[in-house]
């Protein structure tokens, strides 16, 4: 028996397998699990450089599995991120503001571009050329509690409106775009995810960057004060991770639609709408960073400036405690 012929082949073809697979099979039991929670659902093309880097393998290559999960809006994934019920989280550069001022306590480790997530978005022929162009008209924002909404109240208050100057309609994450794209409303506070929505639609618009008049913020990862101090290689690699997800964005846009689209294949046959979006947050939110990831801590300052005058947290807090640029800056 010892020399038959099937069963030796079986043995060799066994023995190959076990020295081709073992050592992947090894690293795949060696990944760290880990939930990443998103303010929104990851399937938005806002999550684009989260969803690249999972697909391309960023995370894998630092030896994590990381699961996404969606929270309730930015200033939720901070309560949990800041209870330990997930170690990372995702939400608005303004986020630490308003999480600090409840005793919540974490901070943002990196900011995905220098430009706002929000922009004003109106009709071509409304021909709202500035804020102020806005008294007396309908504007529609996701939620009041959203932060771009507090961007339409940031960029208003330039112009010298408050939000009883402009009839602004809370109308949730679809009604939103749509009932902007049905004229029911002259502009909306949108990120470029829902500019797109629009313009499938049919809509023409002009599109005015928040950060001409309001310097609000783009996307930022969120981490506790503790993960910080107690496993800062982890913060570490999540961060590396990620940046790179955005830099293939803005690097070849539409060889990451198409890398998105497989990883995300509910747009499958929408590509040149991915690419739209895609070519949006390279043009209005991701560049312009000396440091990709970099917290611009003067524009912090001023954006706590506004949450205070504005009554949305009760003081300012130090803006140490809201940032730490050491997993961007770090070689």
């Amino acid at each position: 028996m010892k020399n038959h012929p099937v069963l030796r082949r079986t043995c060799l073809a066994l023995l190959a397998s076990t020295a081709l697979f073992g050592p992947l099979a090894a690293q795949a039991q060696q990944l760290q699990k880990i939930t990443y929670l998103l303010p929104a659902p990851g399937t938005l093309p806002a999550f684009g450089p989260w969803m690249l880097a999972q697909a391309k393998g960023y995370y894998a290559a630092e030896g994590l599995e990381v699961e996404f999960v969606t929270g309730r809006g930015g200033v939720d994934v901070a309560k949990q991120v800041g209870a330990g019920n997930a170690v990372i989280g995702g939400a608005i550069g303004d986020t630490p503001i308003i999480a600090r001022a409840q005793g919540i306590p974490i901070k943002a480790v990196a900011v995905l571009g220098s430009g706002s997530l929000t922009q004003l978005v109106s009709h071509k022929d409304e021909r709202i050329e500035s804020p102020r162009e806005l008294k007396g008209k309908t504007v529609t924002v996701i939620s009041y509690t959203d932060t771009t909404y507090y961007a339409l109240l940031g960029m208003l208050s330039k112009v010298g409106l408050t939000k009883n100057d402009v009839n602004i309609q809370a109308a949730g994450p679809a009604g939103v775009w749509q009932q902007f794209a049905s004229k029911k409303a002259v502009a909306m506070a949108a990120v470029p995810d829902w500019t797109v929505s629009a313009l499938e639609t049919g809509a023409k618009v002009d599109i005015l960057p928040a950060d001409v008049y309001f310097k609000s913020m783009a996307q930022a990862i969120l981490a506790s004060d503790e993960t910080i101090q107690k496993n800062p290689q982890l913060i570490q690699k999540l961060v590396r991770a990620t940046l790179r997800g955005m830099k293939d964005i803005m690097a070849d846009p539409k060889a990451a639609t198409a890398v998105y689209v497989k990883q995300v294949p509910m747009y499958k046959g929408k590509e040149a709408s991915i690419l739209q979006a895609f070519e949006m947050y390279n043009k209005y939110v991701y560049a312009g960073q000396k440091v990709p990831g970099q917290m611009d801590e003067a524009r912090l300052g001023e954006l706590q400036k506004f949450y205070v005058s504005n009554g949305v947290v009760q003081k300012e807090a130090p803006l140490k405690d809201l940032y730490t640029n050491q997993f961007v800056n770090a070689k």
